[in-house]
This record gives structure tokens, C-alpha cells and sequence, in this order.
């Protein structure tokens, strides 16, 4: 449903009221709705730059990502290495590493777009994990104790960890009981960036004094990145056999999505075409360049800055809030931390002939 709001020209949708149930198993970034917000409605030039989805599929390998369906067996950072050696490419990243026995979702960033992929750390993971308990517990029991561990959890990293042991703390944001079969309990797990759940598992039983280890454990989720659409490792060499050598891009554009995906969980800022090329030179953003925003920005949040066709310029962090961006004609909205858009891309904007300041 669209709807509009007078005052500097906004409009919106209305947001979907389905997609408000079930709160208590979504993780944070999942609960807040937000609205686009248009303060200058203008086009942008189709002689200059192109949607993300338009591009070539080289272009996607140099800078895309792939929701790989991790096996069971190699590290995450060898099946990283398996990709650049399938996609002919130097560099591959992934979004948090899963033990060797773990599988499920491990978002892999390619070419350049490894710079994004630590923007995926802080927006939560989610798992299903299989829990042997030790001894004998009443069905009701397990699960009034396992809703207990709902919260902020002290948790001091495994022994063989890449971080140093100490207590510190990690938020558990849902946890959904799925089914419990005599000891072997099988529930679902929402929680912050570096929380473990073989340690949690552990962790659970000792202080119940049942005692618990995990059987096995698959990821299902890595901020908006989930198992609904996963790809293994041979269904990429198959998509890039087949538009290597039959020139069939129709798998690979499956498997291979833009960059701009990897930014789903971020806010996000549009800019007008004369605003890029100044960004792409590491100028900061100030209002007048600003087209549409979403709601809900905060100062100091991480912001991702969009061209009106959808490609990044560009993250930063914002120093207006929403409100005050929309309801103003000046002032500093965002500051540029790191820059992905070649200078060159777009025109560059006409200078004053006495410029004040090197910001948009």
C-alpha cells in the first residue's frame, strides 16, 4: 500500500503487517521495518553507470557473492580457496568461519567485494543444532531451561578458538525448541556474531548438572543471507562450465549475485548522479546530495550509499538522523569511510567557482 506525506515531497510504502509476526525468532536487524523516503524525486541518467542485476557476468565474478552451502569436512577459509580456483579469481572471502564438521550458509564475497564482507559480522547468525543430553530430563523441563539462556550470556571461547579465552559477553536473541527425541534435543538458535554453540551446548549442561555436547550443527542463516537458496560447490563449476563454454549465463546469474546484496541488512542512502563522482573521491556526503533515504538512520549507524540505480558508492557513517536529513537543505549527513565505485563512473558535478567545502 502506498501512501504520502506532505512537508519536503515524501513517499513511502506502507510496511507489510505479515511480516511483523513472529518477532521473537527474527534477529535485531530482521525487526526493523523501513520506509523509503524520497526528498528529490529525480531520474538518473541511463548513459551513466547500470543496475547492478544488468551486469556482465564478469563483472559478477569480479565483484559479487555467492550463498555457498558449506560441506562437511574442508575449513571455511579451503572452501573459500576451492572457489577462487573454480571462478579463475584472486580473491574470495567469507563472513565467519564455520568449523570443519559444520555446514549451511557461508556467504563468500568475491573480487572486490571482499571489502564488504565483514558488514555481515554484526547483523546476527542463526543455527539448528543437534544436543545429546547426558542424562535423563522431562521434555518440559529442557525446554523451560534452554528459554532461560534468552538473553546476554557470558561465554569464554572453546580452547581451540582463534580468539583470546576470556568471559565476554554475546546476546541470544531467540531460541525455538524444535523436537526432542529421549535425550537428542534439536532446536533452532538466533545469536550474536562470535557466540558458540558447541561452547553454549556445554555451557547449558554443566550449569543444569545433566551434562551436554552437540552431535551436529548447521547454520541456516547469516543476517539476511539463509538456506532457502543455497548453492554447493558443484553446482558453481557447473553454472560457470555452462556459460564458459555454451555461453548460457542463466545458472550463473543464479549462483552469482551483485555485491549490493551483501548491504541488505544496512540502512541505506541515495544519492543524485552529480553526487557521485565526488564520493568516489572520498569527499564526504552533506544533504544536498541526497536523494532518497530509508528511515530509521541514526547518527553513528553504518550506512550504505546507493546511486539511484542501485549500485554501491560507497559506506560511511552518518552524522544526521533521518528525520533531520529529510527536513533539511544543508548540512553533514554521512561520512565517507570506505570508497567502491570507480571516479569516472558518473560525471562529475559542476564546481562553483568559489567552492566552500570539498563535501557534498
Amino acid at each position: 500500500m502506498e501512501a504520502q506525506r506532505t512537508g519536503f515531497g515524501v513517499s513511502y510504502e506502507e510496511p507489510d503487517e505479515e511480516a511483523l509476526s513472529e518477532k521473537e525468532k527474527k534477529l535485531p536487524f530482521e525487526l526493523k521495518r523501513r520506509i523509503l523516503l524520497v526528498r528529490r524525486d529525480i531520474p538518473s541518467d541511463e548513459n551513466f553507470g547500470c543496475c547492478p542485476e544488468k551486469r556482465s557476468v564478469q563483472e559478477l565474478i569480479n565483484f559479487g557473492v555467492i550463498n555457498l552451502d558449506k560441506p562437511s569436512g574442508p575449513t571455511s577459509h579451503q572452501v573459500s580457496d576451492y572457489l577462487q580456483r573454480i571462478l579463475g579469481i584472486e580473491k574470495a572471502g567469507h563472513s565467519g568461519t564455520l568449523d570443519p564438521k559444520v555446514t549451511g550458509v557461508l556467504p563468500i564475497a568475491l573480487g572486490n567485494a571482499t571489502r564488504l564482507a565483514h558488514l555481515l559480522l554484526t547483523a546476527g547468525k542463526e543455527y539448528v543444532a543437534l544436543m545429546h543430553l547426558h542424562s535423563d530430563v522431562p521434555e518440559e523441563e529442557v525446554r523451560a531451561r534452554l528459554s532461560g539462556f534468552v538473553g546476554v550470556i557470558n561465554q569464554k571461547p572453546p580452547v581451540r578458538s582463534a580468539v583470546k579465552r576470556v568471559f565476554r559477553k554475546r546476546s541470544v536473541y531467540y531460541i525455538d525448541v524444535m523436537e526432542i527425541d529421549g535425550r537428542d534435543v534439536l532446536f533452532r538458535i538466533g545469536c550474536e556474531a562470535g557466540t558458540y554453540i558447541r561452547k553454549f551446548i556445554y555451557d547449558f549442561g554443566e550449569k543444569n548438572c545433566w551434562g551436554a555436547s552437540m552431535s551436529q550443527l548447521r547454520r541456516t542463516k547469516v543476517a539476511h543471507f539463509t538456506d532457502r537458496e543455497l548453492f554447493t560447490l558443484q553446482d558453481v563449476a557447473d553454472a560457470f562450465w555452462f556459460w564458459r563454454e555454451e555461453g548460457n549465463e542463466t545458472f550463473i546469474r543464479k549462483v552469482i549475485k551483485p555485491a549490493e546484496q551483501i548491504l541488505d541488512c544496512l540502512p541505506k542512502i541515495y544519492v543524485s548522479d552529480n553526487a557521485v563522482d565526488t564520493l568516489c573521491h572520498g569527499a564526504n556526503l552533506n544533504v544536498p546530495g541526497i536523494a532518497r533515504l530509508e528511515s530509521g538512520i541514526c547518527p553513528e549507524d553504518t550506512v550504505a550509499v546507493l546511486t539511484l540505480k542501485g549500485e554501491v558508492v560507497c559506506y560511511g557513517t552518518a552524522k544526521m538522523d533521518s528525520d533531520s536529513i529529510l527536513a533539511s537543505e544543508h548540512g553533514f549527513a554521512l561520512k565517507t569511510d570506505k570508497v567502491f565505485m570507480q571516479s569516472g563512473t558518473y560525471p562529475a558535478a559542476q564546481r562553483p567557482e568559489n567552492p566552500q567545502s570539498q563535501n557534498l
